[in-house]
């Protein structure tokens, strides 16, 4: 059993694995993303983030800080171009990001070996998935308030319509009416009536 030993040693020794490594990274700092095992991968992640993490300018606000960090970094990945790429054009993109500088993905199995196979790149130069995230709303206490100060004015409006159409309705109603029709009922009992009288003026 393999109890407390976090360390991958992806069956080489110690000075082939950091050469290994090294050199991924360097790979990795100029492409911006490579294709390895999943295995590798990983352990590549452990390897490359803390120098991500050293090549932020808050990090090397003075220049001892720089200097100091540039060694480090040096002794690790042992290659000048690929320092100057990661504390210049990497740097300033993950400037702003916490950490997390690395995305593992996974392509399947190799064809000859049947080998996890993937992918790791730098998150801040993949511009597909960045610009496929929605950005999401932030739902803060001012738009709440914002809501709350507009209330006012909106009641306001409502007490004012209310006002009108209690005026409206309160106002006599000055139409005139329509005259009243004479029924034909009406017409037969006038016509009715006018021979009762000629009937008893004949009397």
């Amino acid at each position: 059993m393999r109890h407390g030993k976090k360390v991958n040693h992806l069956g080489r020794k110690t000075a082939h694995r950091k050469a290994m490594l090294a050199n991924m990274a360097c790979s990795l700092i100029e492409h911006k993303r490579i294709n390895t095992t999943v295995a590798k991968a990983k352990a590549l992640k452990l390897f490359i983030e803390p120098l991500i993490t050293k090549s932020k300018a808050a990090n090397n606000q003075t220049v001892e800080k720089g200097t100091h960090n540039r060694r480090i970094v040096f002794k690790n990945l042992r290659d000048k171009y690929a320092i100057t790429e990661l504390f210049s054009n990497v740097a300033d993109k993950v400037g702003d990001r916490p950490g997390g500088y690395t995305r593992i993905i996974k392509l399947g199995n190799r064809l000859g070996d049947n080998a996890d196979m993937a992918m790791i790149e730098l998150v801040d130069f993949n511009e597909t998935y960045a610009a496929a995230a929605p950005k999401a709303k932030k739902t803060t206490r001012r738009s709440r308030s914002k809501k709350v100060e507009d209330a006012p004015e909106v009641e306001e409006a409502k007490v004012e319509e209310a006002k009108v159409e209690k005026e409206t309705k309160t106002k006599p109603t000055e139409e005139k009416q329509p005259e009243p029709q004479e029924k034909p009922e009406d017409i037969n009992t006038e016509a009715k009536a006018e021979e009762k009288t000629d009937d008893e003026t004949e009397k």
